[in-house]
């Protein structure tokens, strides 16, 4: 079975990648046959030794690609030279994907997870007929209405038409957050309707600033700091993948801010591109970018995908993996 899950909604994501581990059996043998690849490396012959090897004391073998589908989008931007032999090596790789993932064994479940895929994916066309395919775009307007509507009804809860208004207004689309405030609006109610009240009391921004301080703090290499941090962003009830994420976009900006600065772009081009039009965190991000070489910045990416994969496949529960990765963030301090 091959599932595509694709759109800039990481929360959503997540949560179908979730159900789609549950409908498969038992976690703690699952996790022992989940392998986690990095689509943007991978290989064909590496997939095709996996999808193919039967699973071990369970009757399914889970495999999770991440960022496949962009790699071959045509919108991202092509190499220079030897472009002939890109090409060919490029169209041989689509073709190779697109043989493994049409004829996987019954055995195997391949979930392929993309923010973004882009348009004329030759990939994309190629499997997309055998997969099952959702699409989690950001929700805004009447659509992230409805999701809190829903989200309420979920978590056993009521809600007025206006603390509906003024949650979505307060919190926007970061599901992340949205579900957790929700949570705990539901529990304070217990049971009565939420109201416009109850929103104003509960409801605060004081979440997203510690989140922003704790990301802050590992970059600045204050490890201590930043694992009291997580600690206390744990025990508020803020999911540890939406941790994880929030760290791995700062990186990923900053990698980007490192390539624009080397091209000489202009300030207000870098800041279009990364959507940082506050001042204040447009500086800090050139703060932050300015203590760390370009090799260093990719050593921790690769950090953080070890990371992920560590907590996907079950070999750290989400606490030890993140308390590890701050730790090995704030280890070597390289200008």
């Amino acid at each position: 079975m091959l599932y595509i899950l694709a759109g800039p909604d990481d929360f959503s994501r997540t949560e179908a990648l979730a159900e789609i581990k549950k409908e498969l059996g038992d976690v703690s043998m699952l996790s022992s046959n989940t392998s986690v690849f990095d689509g943007k490396k991978l290989v064909p012959g590496e997939l095709a030794a996996v999808a193919q090897a039967m699973p071990f004391l369970s009757e399914k073998r889970l495999i999770i690609v991440e960022g496949l589908l962009e790699r071959f989008s045509s919108d991202v931007p092509k190499s220079r030279g030897k472009k002939t032999t890109r090409a060919s090596t490029k169209q041989n790789d689509i073709e190779s994907f697109i043989n493994i993932f049409t004829n996987l064994p019954e055995s195997t479940v391949a979930v392929l997870i993309d923010g973004e895929m882009g348009k004329n994916n030759l990939l994309f066309d190629g499997i997309s007929p055998k997969a099952k395919v959702s699409s989690f775009p950001q929700l805004k307007g009447d659509k992230l209405i409805q999701w809190i509507k829903k989200r309420v009804i979920k978590e056993d809860g009521k809600i007025s038409p206006e603390a509906v208004k003024l949650l979505e207004k307060q919190v926007g689309g970061d599901l992340w957050v949205m579900s957790s405030e929700i949570a705990k609006l539901a529990t304070y109610a217990l049971g009565r309707q939420i109201e416009v009240e109850d929103v104003n009391r509960l409801v605060g921004y004081t979440r997203q600033a510690n989140i922003f301080n704790m990301v802050d703090a590992v970059l600045g290499f204050k490890a201590g700091v930043g694992q009291q941090m997580l600690q206390q962003l744990m025990q508020e009830g803020m999911a540890p993948p939406q941790i994880l994420f929030m760290i791995s976009r700062q990186v990923r900006q900053m990698i980007q801010v490192k390539a624009m600065l080397k091209e000489k772009r202009a300030q207000s081009e870098m800041q279009q591109k990364l959507g940082l039009f506050n001042e204040f965190v447009w500086q800090k991000t050139l703060e932050q970018t300015n203590m760390y070489s370009f090799d260093r910045l990719k050593e921790l990416y690769h950090k953080l995908l070890d990371t992920d994969i560590a907590i996907k496949t079950g070999k750290y529960n989400d606490e030890l993996a993140l308390n590890i990765l701050i730790a090995e963030m704030c280890s070597t301090r390289t200008a």
